[in-house]
């Protein structure tokens, strides 16, 4: 088994989740493997600040500084993503997109998401613009990891309209195209739970850094939906399956 390397590519869409087993290893770190992965959880799942949690784990006994906590999230993160994709379950064939805004360092950027139509996750993007080829490298990254969709619903965004016709002439496809306001509203729900979590953290300092939160976030976010393959004779709480991917 080899170890995944995490590459600024994958994050811009254009290197994808290689099929190997990732080694996430915790050696030389001065706390557990259990405290930093509880640590990780509840800033994830969670509307807290590093500050909540360090003081969460003052007062169970531990000294850890809020800024170790924050190179904990960011280092194991897209690790744990890594991990999770080798057993998130299948997402349907009708999809719903749309973009919603993160600030990073100060400037709005655009987190492109999408889900089935039971509100399943299919994959997310942060890119700095929002034009057509921002939408085609999305959908790129989305069909490489899920398959290509039936039907993709979009609003009345230009922008991706011409990225999905740039998608269908890039791979000789028919994906549909449906533009549909209400029927994006599933998606546009599912935004208010990423900016649920994100409004603590009063924006990031640094696009690498909102990434890899980011990534971790929507990890979580996937496990409570249930998009986590897990054997039918173990029933596992969500905490359970998310301290497994490290396992």
């Amino acid at each position: 088994m080899g170890s995944v390397a995490i590459s600024e590519l994958w994050y811009h869409g254009s290197f994808s989740r290689e099929p190997q087993m990732p080694i996430i290893s915790f050696k030389g770190r001065h706390f557990h493997q259990e405290m930093i992965l509880q640590s990780m959880r509840w800033y994830l799942a969670y509307s807290l600040s590093y500050r909540d949690i360090e003081e969460m784990m003052a007062e169970r006994g531990f000294s850890v500084d809020h800024s170790t906590i924050n190179r904990w999230v960011l280092h194991y993160s897209p690790q744990l993503d890594a991990e999770f994709w080798y057993k998130k379950k299948r997402v349907g064939k009708r999809w719903r997109l749309d973009e919603t805004y993160i600030k990073v360092k100060g400037q709005w950027t655009y987190y492109y998401r999408a889900v089935d139509k039971q509100g399943q996750t299919i994959d997310f993007l942060l890119s700095t613009t929002r034009d057509q080829q921002a939408a085609r490298r999305f959908l790129k990254k989305a069909i490489k990891q899920n398959g290509k969709p039936s039907l993709v619903n979009i609003d009345q965004s230009g922008a991706n309209t011409a990225g999905l016709k740039l998608v269908n002439r890039d791979h000789n496809t028919r994906i549909k195209i449906r533009q549909c306001k209400y029927l994006n509203n599933i998606v546009e729900q599912d935004h208010r739970r990423i900016k649920r979590l994100t409004r603590p953290m009063l924006g990031f300092k640094n696009f690498d850094a909102a990434q890899r939160t980011l990534a971790g976030i929507e990890v979580m976010a996937m496990i409570k939906k249930g998009q986590m393959k897990t054997q039918a004779s173990q029933e596992q709480t969500c905490a359970h399956m998310f301290y497994s991917l490290a396992a």
